[in-house]
């Protein structure tokens, strides 16, 4: 398998995850020029894509999907809330007839090689999930726009070659920085998105000698810095109630604006 962010932050993100035969996005909230780009970058195109895997429904989940829809007809995995609440959303434009498959968390699917298990994450969207994907050759990942981490996608994470997870803002940034009050309150909640703080912590409860790879994700523009979501996340990793050091792993912050190394499983 191969795996990668070809962008992640609060202005959009675009995962790519594939093997051999079978090659899957993860979200589409960048430009179709930026993910074509980026599908070049890895000698693809989105004629190859199999399947898009979306989230949620926020902007910058979704921006590049309708025009990918459109120009390949490629296939889009959903969960009915969310795909209800893209039918409800102007800025998409119209998808061909046929392209969006419900999917439901907990109940896994296969897409090629590929088996897919979506599960639930604490967001303020109509029915969002993270992803699981994994074959005979490996596992990865993707679980941001988390306002909480859980025991149930603790075990949702577990055993994984390469993940990406959600670093979003550092507290103190936020709580002093320019956001209203209501919209500090909606990240901080239960609901809202997970500080580097709790981004180790909930590290320490997945990495593993098998772990190969962590990109910290879905980094806020305002609200932090890669240096500090790096330098928090292996403090928390490196003094945490584990047996690793941060030095242990290979781990990254993937960027809004340029793609991730590409990690091979």
């Amino acid at each position: 398998m191969r795996f990668c962010s070809i962008a992640s932050g609060s202005s959009g993100n675009c995962i790519y995850a594939g093997s051999n035969s079978t090659h899957l996005l993860i979200d589409a909230g960048i430009s179709g020029k930026r993910i074509e780009s980026g599908l070049n970058a890895l000698e693809l195109t989105g004629r190859d894509i199999d399947g898009i895997l979306v989230t949620h429904e926020h902007a910058d989940h979704i921006q590049g999907l309708g025009v990918l829809a459109r120009r390949y007809h490629v296939p889009l995995y959903m969960t009915g809330g969310t795909a209800d609440a893209l039918s409800r959303s102007s800025s998409l434009g119209k998808i061909p007839e046929g392209l969006i498959h419900e999917v439901q968390e907990d109940e896994p699917f296969y897409i090629g090689d590929l088996k897919v298990l979506p599960f639930t994450i604490p967001h303020d969207a109509a029915q969002p999930v993270g992803f699981r994907i994994e074959n005979g050759t490996g596992a990865v990942g993707i679980a941001t726009d988390l306002g909480k981490y859980t025991e149930y996608i603790v075990d949702n994470l577990k055993g994984l070659d390469a993940l990406l997870i959600e670093a979003n803002h550092d507290v103190n940034m936020l709580q002093v920085g320019k956001y209203p009050y209501n919209l500090k309150q909606r990240i901080l909640g239960d609901r809202g998105h997970l500080s580097n703080e709790n981004a180790g912590r909930m590290l320490c409860e997945l990495l593993h000698d098998g772990t190969k790879a962590v990109l910290l994700g879905h980094l806020s523009k305002e609200n932090n810095f890669e240096e500090l979501a790096f330098e928090t996340v292996c403090s928390e990793v490196t003094m945490g109630d584990n047996p690793y050091k941060a030095s242990d792993f290979y781990i990254r912050v993937a960027s809004r604006d340029r793609m991730s190394d590409v990690i091979t499983i």
